[in-house]
């Protein structure tokens, strides 16, 4: 199965506070890296041996298969010029915590994958050469690339990184059970009022009043507020979700997620939604099992959903809090990041080469239709793989369709920030407080965001020049 932009935030909230504060040690303040540039292809002429680049990443099982494949692959392209190996490091907290480590031992891997929340990490650490300046250097085409991808890792008007690994959240449906109850499939719900209207009529009770199937269910997940947020047209936090200077506040008690917390508080006391918690994992179960008719989950649960169902399983787009709202997508997993502090120039155009050869057309297919994932390369959904992968699981040109759709601005970008996982936690625990006790939302939620100021303070403090 496939790693994606969850499950890890509890156990990251602790790592990325910390990180913040030894950033000072690690280089010469926040953002150094825009003193590493690419260099150009005649680096690698000449050579007398392949130079050697090794490749940080949290792929495993399948999605590690696949990919050793594209490494194989590409090895053999460049024969006594360039190879890599690749070196498995965990789950993304986990490899980021170990790139933390080698950062302090002057040892980093050439190259490395790290998930959206590190990003800012990432700039403020001073290791890596900024992705638009190899694209600069040689003129490379970013046209093909998805602009929603292209938004969320571009900072102070420069890509930071390459997108790979990404997905993006879908509105899960139980087909079979909207037929039963007369609904049409083919237009599943669009915001929080229509999936309360059709969660009336999906929701089932036996002959003692038991409910035997919830209209809705869902974890209480942080991902899913930046995308209601991200959709709504609301910054995450301030400063243009800190793209125009360093956030300093969280704004996830902004009124729509107030509204979306009472609505699910309204879903779960009226029995129309099954009450989980924040495990994702049960969530999954709940779907599966058809214990709730409507969830919602990341693209990369699709295919699992398929698989492991006894229904026929139907997506939508993510849904609106309301009506008429802008929409857009946040996306979630990892991104490329080639490290240049402490390497020769050889090695940092090998793995730019490399790199290269991941976005292809060609390599985009066989990752995409392999995993799950997104084509990063919107010209891989081209390719056989992935036209093969269509057939079997249509439903997923939703996911593509959504993408595409997306508003590009400052809010579908996500919020750019050092403590960004323990953000994300820290909402869920808001959230989760309001639906379990006897707290209001809007100020459960405004507690919650009050205490990352002293996080967000230490951290900025941490990468001040």
């Amino acid at each position: 199965m496939r790693i994606s932009p969850r499950r890890h935030a509890v156990r990251a909230a602790a790592l990325i506070t910390g990180l913040g504060l030894v950033l000072s040690g690690c280089s010469g303040g926040g953002g150094g890296d825009s003193t590493l540039t690419a260099p150009g292809p005649d680096v690698l002429e000449g050579l007398d041996e392949a130079v050697q680049v090794e490749f940080w990443h949290s792929m495993d099982a399948t999605n590690g298969q696949v990919l050793d494949g594209l490494i194989e692959e590409f090895n053999a392209q460049n024969e006594g010029r360039i190879e890599v190996t690749g070196a498995f490091q965990g789950d993304y907290d986990t490899a980021l915590a170990n790139h933390r480590a080698a950062i302090q031992q002057g040892e980093t891997a050439e190259l490395i994958m790290i998930f959206d929340l590190g990003t800012q990490f990432m700039i403020d650490s001073g290791q890596t050469v900024p992705a638009q300046s190899f694209i600069d250097a040689d003129g490379y085409d970013t046209e093909p690339i998805e602009d929603a991808l292209l938004n969320y890792f571009t900072v102070d008007g420069e890509l930071r990184s390459f997108p790979f690994n990404n997905s993006t959240p879908l509105m899960y449906i139980n087909r079979d059970a909207f037929e039963e109850a007369g609904l049409d499939p083919d237009s599943p719900p669009t915001d929080l009022a229509e999936i309360r209207e059709a969660a009336e009529e999906l929701t089932v009770r036996d002959d003692d009043g038991t409910v035997v199937q919830y209209g809705f269910g869902a974890a209480v997940y942080g991902w899913f507020i930046e995308q209601f947020m991200a959709r709504a047209g609301a910054p995450y936090c301030d400063n243009s979700n800190g793209r125009s200077g360093r956030a300093t506040e969280v704004l996830f008690d902004d009124p729509k997620v107030v509204e979306l917390v009472e609505w699910w508080q309204g879903m779960i006391d009226d029995e129309l939604a099954l009450q989980i918690g924040r495990n994702t994992d049960e969530a999954q179960a709940a779907f599966n099992s058809g214990r709730v008719a409507m969830t919602l989950e990341s693209t990369g649960s699709l295919g699992g959903f398929i698989e492991q169902s006894d229904f026929e399983v139907g997506a939508g787009y993510y849904p609106l809090v309301s009506a008429g709202d802008p929409g857009g997508s946040i996306i979630g997993g990892a991104s490329l990041w080639i490290n240049g502090e402490g390497h020769s120039e050889q090695e940092v155009r090998a793995s730019w080469e490399f790199v290269q050869f991941l976005l292809t057309p060609e390599s985009q297919s066989k990752w995409h239709a392999g995993t799950g994932y997104l084509s990063v390369n919107t010209e891989g959904y081209n390719g056989p793989e992935a036209q093969e992968r269509a057939e079997q699981f249509p439903q997923f040109s939703v996911a593509a369709n959504q993408l595409a759709d997306s508003e590009i601005n400052e809010n579908t970008a996500g919020c750019m920030m050092g403590v960004m996982a323990e953000a994300r936690a820290t909402a869920e625990e808001g959230w989760e407080t309001a639906l379990t006790s006897d707290t209001p939302a809007e100020e459960a939620m405004a507690a919650a965001a009050d205490r990352l100021n002293t996080p967000i303070e230490e951290y900025n403090a941490s990468v001040e020049d």
